[in-house]
């Protein structure tokens, strides 16, 4: 990620599973030591899956051009709307329309899923 110092986060965009390929989420759950992790796991079509293993709380930002959907598998996401607040418990996801300001919270560590286009920038688009 080219923004680092801004953002403390461990963000990895490199697609990790290729087609064909066996996608282990325990195993990269299990091997994580961040406490804001987000792996890019496979491409379909022009989307992509995220695994985002999160605890604490990333700054406010928005996708000009980008939807994005969060789905928990683990443990308690928070996402913060400029007039209200989601609370997305395990097996519950999401979507955050392109242009909408928001954050996301994790209170205590969470495991997700996210799905949204390869080309989005993570921390949110400038302006």
């Amino acid at each position: 990620m080219s923004d680092e110092k801004n953002y403390p986060y461990a963000t990895h965009l490199d697609v990790l599973f290729p087609a064909l390929s066996l996608v282990d989420v325990p195993e990269l759950v299990r091997r994580c030591q961040d406490r804001w992790y987000n792996q890019t796991l496979c491409q379909v079509n022009g989307s992509v899956v995220r695994l985002g293993i999160l605890q604490g709380e990333y700054h406010w930002h928005k996708h000009d051009r980008d939807d994005e959907f969060f789905f928990v598998l683990e443990g308690q996401l928070l996402v913060d709307l400029e007039e209200r607040t989601v609370d997305l418990q395990r097996w519950q996801g999401f979507v955050v329309p392109r242009g909408l300001t928001h954050r996301t919270r994790a209170p205590e560590r969470a495991v997700i899923l996210m799905v949204e286009t390869a080309a989005i920038v993570p921390t949110g688009d400038g302006g």
